[in-house]
């Protein structure tokens, strides 16, 4: 009896997590898909599960596909590629509809709730990886790079969850959140060498919804040597009440994080910038860089920028830009920076004692690379020993709990700033 009820829990479980099929350039889409008798395309695979089953890809090449069904929040759809398996994408389907490599997206209703995972997609016509008016989708671990336009993009997603993976010299930015989509993810991800931003966030209005993206997390993210045709390493146009932090922002050629509106419904607000860890590449713009919005759009108020190490080589530009001396709600302190900030957009630039006497950076301090990391000029920006971020930073324990690599916050007496907790 035992036995028995053993194996009825056994086959319950089994059901109750799905199938999983498989494709392999050796396969034929007439197959059963099971490992033996394997499916050969991508289109058929998505076109065939059912909610809660797993597509394992094999090693090889494939041209792309389009998504057009959803899985369930308790059985999501996945496609992934198998344990050890190389997979590239490096063409859309045949029925893709935008020349993106892989799109998610139904004209005649929300998709949700799939998994990509552990994919290349290579030298798309346009996106890598193209999610559209769709709902908890979860893109990890992927390899997205060369793109025309851009890697990782969504528009009008809601809870997208972009994370562990690496997007990387493609013709416009690394990351793209676009359209009025709330609570974005991005996690773990390895953004570099794009021309332009590293992450970019646009509300844009103008493709209708609110023109804000809400209630963004964007945590643990290493973005670097980005923005050579200008745009920041985060850019965010129109987006509000979200938080930046842990993340390690190197040589990129425009400015760091820029909260703006260009063609958001407003400046983005309320956003908390905390304990990031900023080095500028010679030539570049602002660290942070907030401006005025342009004629009948409301301009950044609330921001918060603490525990930030801001650092720029740059002679005719500094730590932060804000585009007046009491911008609404706007608190910065407990940061590393150097001796420059701007109160009008960057027209004139004044120092921190300056700066300090309109209520700014109270308890931040001046320091230089060579004092605050292990090896910068080898890109380690682990805090050195009697490094002067060490328990320089104020304590943000409901906001930040660990650091870029996990570990736990506060290590000695009190936060230490930046994106790096020593230990």
């Amino acid at each position: 009896m035992k036995r028995l009820l053993t194996l009825f829990l056994s086959l319950g479980m089994a059901g109750a997590f799905g199938a999983t099929y498989y494709v392999a350039t050796t396969g034929n889409d007439g197959n059963a898909g099971t490992l033996a008798q394997p499916w050969r395309t991508l289109q058929h695979a998505v076109d065939t599960i059912a909610a809660g089953d797993t597509i394992l890809v094999e090693s090889g090449t494939y041209v792309g596909c389009r998504i057009e069904t959803s899985g369930t929040s308790s059985l999501v759809k996945t496609l992934k590629a198998d344990t050890g398996a190389a997979v590239v994408v490096n063409a859309a389907g045949p029925g893709n509809k935008h020349s993106s490599n892989i799109e998610i997206e139904n004209f005649s209703a929300r998709v949700s709730y799939w998994v990509i995972d552990g994919i290349e997609s290579a030298s798309s016509l346009k996106y890598a990886i193209d999610l559209r008016n769709a709902d908890n989708i979860t893109v990890e671990n992927c390899h997205a790079h060369h793109s025309t336009r851009t890697g990782i993009f969504t528009a009008f997603a809601n809870h997208p969850l972009i994370a562990n993976n690496e997007s990387d010299n493609n013709g416009e930015h690394g990351i793209y959140i676009s359209n009025s989509g709330d609570f974005p993810t991005l996690r773990g991800n390895r953004s570099h060498h794009n021309f332009a931003a590293g992450v970019h966030m646009n509300g844009d209005i103008t493709q209708g919804g609110d023109g804000i993206i809400s209630f963004a997390t964007v945590e643990k993210n290493v973005i670097w040597e980005n923005g050579t045709g200008g745009a920041s390493g985060i850019n965010c146009d129109g987006v509000d009440d979200s938080i930046f932090r842990n993340n390690l922002l190197y040589n990129n050629h425009a400015s760091g994080i820029s909260l703006y509106a260009i063609d958001g419904a407003h400046g983005s607000s309320r956003n908390k910038v905390y304990n990031n860890t900023i080095v500028m590449a010679a030539g570049s713009r602002w660290v942070i860089n907030i401006p005025k919005s342009p004629r009948k759009k409301a301009s950044p108020v609330g921001n918060r920028i603490e525990n930030n190490i801001l650092y720029t080589p740059v002679s005719n530009h500094g730590s932060v830009l804000i585009y007046g001396s009491a911008v609404s709600g706007f608190v910065s302190d407990y940061n590393v920076v150097v001796n420059r900030f701007s109160t009008n957009g960057g027209t004139t630039v004044i120092s921190l004692a300056s700066w300090q006497g309109l209520g700014y950076d109270q308890h931040s301090l001046l320091a230089t690379p060579a004092q605050l990391f292990v090896d910068p000029v080898n890109n380690d920006y682990h805090l050195a020993a009697g490094s002067p971020a060490i328990n320089a930073g104020t304590f943000l324990t409901s906001d930040v709990t660990d650091d870029i690599e996990g570990v736990a916050r506060p290590q000695g007496g009190a936060y230490d700033i930046g994106a790096y907790e020593a230990h």
